[in-house]
């Protein structure tokens, strides 16, 4: 974040920041410069360019945006610049002779003024934007758009632009995952009709439904009791509906699989389901390969995203020789030819039956 605004200052200095506020001498361009307003608009700007430049990254790790990143800076920053440097230089020096009591307490007057400020911008209204994860095809354009408003001194560099435009449009283009499942598999998660996520969940991983949210741009906390409607749980399992009607099934017990093999799309299960089984499944397997994963509803079954892809070969997660690389697309399996049931009707049974 800090080369990317770097980049943009960089920009904002080659498109001509000192000229723009270059004037002739009059007696009310000097007042105002004498009142430090060349200085005031010169950080505006400077806070503006510096705080778009990082907007990818910020919007790609913390899936946040703050538009009011300049009152903040323009805040805070002239103490920081002015008490709360000087006086930390100061109290090193002073350290040795033990007079940098006065030096610490200075210095902590301006920090106790940096998180006045932004507890205050904090509680404005509209202070924290969302925006849904992008992935890094976006951020890789964004980025590409930077370094050319940055380094090119040709009329080619406004090729930039255009360039974070089409990854602002690519951010906002891309699908957000219709169910996503934890890598131990206790934690599933599923779009609703409502384009909300739904909860199943046998664990209480905080961190990660926290995550999940951000990366919805979902503004609900994980302990918010909202998560869990529309899932039915009993000690066998739960079940939640897609968006397009069809099951997901977190299945907990063996007992559970048959049933949910004839009914829903998906099941999430640390058991082995029998072969019959009509849905597509996600076992201990491959979650215990994959790790983490985030599927995405397609009309042949669920296209999946995993946190270890298949051929992917890191120090902390090895590939082990011999295994098969998973496929990455999800099929609903075929059931079998079952036959029929020939268990009479409650009401058709007599007292000796």
């Amino acid at each position: 974040m800090s080369f990317a605004a770097t980049l943009g200052l960089v920009a904002l200095v080659q498109l001509g920041m000192p000229h723009l506020f270059a004037t002739a001498d009059s007696s009310s361009a000097a007042r105002v410069a004498l009142w430090g307003g060349r200085e005031l608009a010169m950080l505006t700007l400077a806070s503006l360019v510096a705080g778009l430049a990082t907007t990818p990254y910020a919007a790609f790790h913390f899936h946040r945006v703050t538009p009011y990143g300049v009152l903040a800076n323009l805040a805070a920053m002239p103490v920081v610049s002015a008490l709360v440097m000087p006086a930390g230089l100061l109290g090193l020096l002073a350290m040795p002779f033990g007079l940098d009591g006065l030096c610490w307490q200075l210095m902590g007057w301006g920090i106790d003024w940096m998180i006045a400020v932004t507890q205050w911008v904090a509680r404005l209204p509209g202070a924290v934007g969302r925006i849904t994860a992008f992935g890094t095809g976006p951020l890789i354009a964004a980025s590409a758009g930077i370094i050319v408003l940055g380094l090119l001194r040709t009329p080619l560099r406004w090729a930039g632009g255009a360039m974070l435009l089409l990854a602002l449009a690519w951010a906002f283009m891309v699908p957000q995952p219709d169910i996503l499942i934890s890598g131990d598999g206790r934690n599933v998660a599923v779009r609703g009709r409502d384009g909300r996520l739904h909860l199943m969940r046998t664990g209480k991983d905080a961190f990660l439904i926290k995550e999940w949210l951000a990366a919805d741009a979902d503004s609900r906390a994980p302990s918010d009791a909202s998560l869990n409607e529309g899932a039915s749980c009993d000690e066998a399992g739960c079940v939640v509906q897609m968006a397009d009607g069809g099951l997901v099934a977190l299945a907990l017990r063996s007992e559970a699989l048959g049933d949910d093999c004839a009914r829903a799309s998906l099941i999430v299960s640390a058991r082995q389901p029998p072969r019959s089984c009509g849905a597509s499944v996600i076992d201990r397997e491959r979650l215990q390969r994959q790790g983490g994963l985030a599927l995405l509803r397609t009309s042949g079954g669920f296209a999946i995203d995993a946190v270890r892809a298949g051929g992917a070969d890191r120090p902390w997660a090895p590939t082990k020789a011999g295994d098969a690389e998973p496929e990455m697309v999800l099929g609903a399996r075929p059931s079998a030819q079952r036959a029929p049931d020939a268990t009479p009707a409650e009401a058709d049974l007599q007292v000796d039956d």
